[in-house]
């Protein structure tokens, strides 16, 4: 009687560590995903993707079109501010090869007034857009309802 109460009670403390384990297991953070609008003929855009998903611990899924300016304005891009693709992240537009530190600065402090980031145009040596060791000097432009301001300037 005493070794089948044993059985039974090591069963019983197995079956919940293992339940405990498995429900442990399924709250484990998962990468968030998020959605990058590009013109499929770009190529620079899936080397930002490459390092925002590097940076970030995030994932991107890519949705081709070749209505890019419907997208940035639909978003809220200011037409001076476009570049090559746009992705939104928690509420936040993020506009050209934004690099993801900046990004995360942005998520950290989360400005008032900012309504998105942007680096303007495609300057050389920006994330996605390295070649060789050719670096053009740029500016990450915070954007929205309280103006513009120069959110971080790189190299």
């Amino acid at each position: 009687m005493t070794r089948t109460f044993a059985r039974k009670r090591f069963r019983n403390s197995f079956a919940a560590t293992a339940l405990l384990v498995i429900a442990a297991c399924s709250n484990v953070a998962q990468a968030a995903t998020y959605t990058m609008y590009r013109d499929p003929g770009c190529g620079c855009c899936l080397k930002w993707a490459n390092h925002f998903e590097n940076g970030m611990d995030a994932e991107v899924a890519t949705v081709d079109t070749t209505d890019m300016g419907s997208v940035k304005a639909d978003k809220g891009v200011p037409s001076d501010l476009w570049s090559c693709h746009t992705m939104v992240i928690e509420g936040y537009v993020i506009e050209g090869h934004v690099p993801a530190e900046a990004i995360s600065k942005l998520l950290r402090e989360r400005p008032a007034g900012v309504s998105g980031l942007a680096v303007p145009g495609m300057p050389l040596g920006s994330p996605g857009m390295e070649y060789e060791n050719r670096v053009q000097p740029y500016d990450v432009i915070a954007f929205g309802p309280g103006g513009r301001t120069v959110f971080a300037s790189y190299p």
